[in-house]
């Protein structure tokens, strides 16, 4: 019998049950260690996830932040137009 192009059948491929099995574990790293060892794991995650982040320059966050303000600034006055301009058409339909 021949699968789609694409298919996610795979008949060769292990069993993750037989697998686990083969290993003898239960859980990895994370099945021995009790709820304070998850929390320190966890932690330490955190950590190292954030050495990863690039910050920004105060220059490169003040740019930021005038770009975000000069933004929220356009769609106010946007929004107050549009607004007046809608409650002046339902003045003038409805009286």
């Amino acid at each position: 019998m021949t699968d789609a192009v694409g298919s996610i059948d795979t008949p060769d491929a292990p069993d993750e049950a037989t697998e686990s099995k083969k290993k003898g574990r239960k859980g990895g790293k994370r099945g021995k260690k009790g709820p304070l060892g998850r929390l320190a794991l966890f932690y330490r995650q955190i950590v190292a996830e954030l050495r990863k982040v690039v910050w920004p320059t105060r220059s490169q966050l003040t740019t930021y932040t005038s770009v975000v303000i000069v933004f929220v600034v356009i769609m106010i006055a946007l929004v107050t137009v549009l607004d007046y301009g809608f409650s002046q058409a339902v003045k003038a339909v409805f009286g």
